[in-house]
């Protein structure tokens, strides 16, 4: 099993900021609901922290108090680019470093946390409005997750 002492602290802090990079990217997608799609973030840790599946790695990712300093970028256009190349770059590490399964476990968690945030807060009528989804569609590819 795969565990956070199998990356450097720069690794590691990089497969830590994929999951609320993920929410934030679908929480910007469009106006309105932050503080529901936030909550939403929150939400999707505590319950895989309760799932406390096979998964060492994942289990350690949900334990960690989810940080992230959005705040340095000047559009959400430019933190979208930058949350997505994240996930490129934090999956790249997995798949150096862990097993195939643990990867598959980190692209099913952000792609949970990314869909629950979509779904937070009706907008136009819509569960999901179409640039939440596309949002979605975005980091699914970002992760190379096998259904993008």
């Amino acid at each position: 099993m795969t565990g956070k002492a199998d990356f450097t602290q720069e690794e590691w802090d990089l497969i830590l900021e994929g999951p609320p990079s993920a929410g934030i990217i679908v929480a910007t997608a469009q106006r309105g609901g932050t503080f529901r799609e936030s909550f939403a973030i929150g939400r999707a840790y505590v319950e895989a922290r309760k799932q406390h599946g096979d998964s060492e790695l994942l289990d350690e990712i949900v334990a960690a108090k989810p940080e992230r300093d959005h705040t340095r970028y000047h559009s959400a256009e430019e933190l979208k680019q930058a949350g997505l190349q994240h996930l490129r770059d934090a999956v790249g590490v997995l798949e150096r470093k862990a097993t195939p399964e643990e990867v598959g476990d980190y692209r099913r968690f952000i792609l949970n946390l990314a869909d629950k945030v979509a779904n937070a807060h009706r907008e136009g009528g819509e569960q999901v409005s179409d640039s939440e989804r596309a949002a979605v569609d975005e980091i699914s590819a970002s992760l190379g997750a096998p259904d993008s």
